[in-house]
């Protein structure tokens, strides 16, 4: 008897708003960097996603989701936001601000709603994957599915 995956809160909230999404899941522990988890499931690194909070310089925080395979341009992203200038949140300050450690952040489900910016990408897949906020889990979704959990746009935010 296959024993059941275990929910995520990010899977009890799309369960909650009754959101159809496919949740994977890999054992492999040492896989925290996103290409890991990308090869670990055998998905497309450029739609297996990462969840990146940052702090601008007005001292709001935003929260940045891109392929794995690319990194963030932070001019183009503080652009995004019309804030002057964004930094990548420190690590210890992550959890008591979203909920969530490093390898496990989601844009969903975090302690506050913060704004959300999807790179351009997204907008050319059938779905995207991320963090199901946690080590281990990820879901896959249609974007116009996630846009019924929270609200983001879609930019241009990684380097070329």
């Amino acid at each position: 008897m296959k024993k059941a995956m275990e929910k995520t809160n990010v899977m009890r909230i799309l369960d909650q708003k009754k959101v159809p999404y496919q949740a994977h899941s890999y054992v492999q522990t040492d896989a925290v960097s996103g290409m890991d988890v990308a090869e670990v499931l055998g998905e497309n690194p450029h739609q297996v996603f990462k969840t990146l909070v940052t702090t601008a310089a007005s001292g709001k925080n935003y929260v940045f989701v891109l392929p794995v395979c690319r990194e963030l341009n932070l001019k183009k992203a503080a652009r995004a936001v019309q804030e002057k200038s964004i930094e990548m949140l420190k690590s210890k300050e992550l959890l008591p601000l979203t909920g969530y450690i490093h390898g496990g952040c989601s844009p969903i489900g975090m302690k506050k709603l913060f704004p959300t910016v999807i790179d351009l990408s997204a907008g050319t897949l059938d779905t995207v994957i991320f963090s199901g906020g946690k080590i281990g889990y990820q879901v896959e979704l249609k974007l116009e599915d996630l846009k019924k959990v929270i609200p983001f746009t879609l930019q241009d935010i990684c380097e070329e």
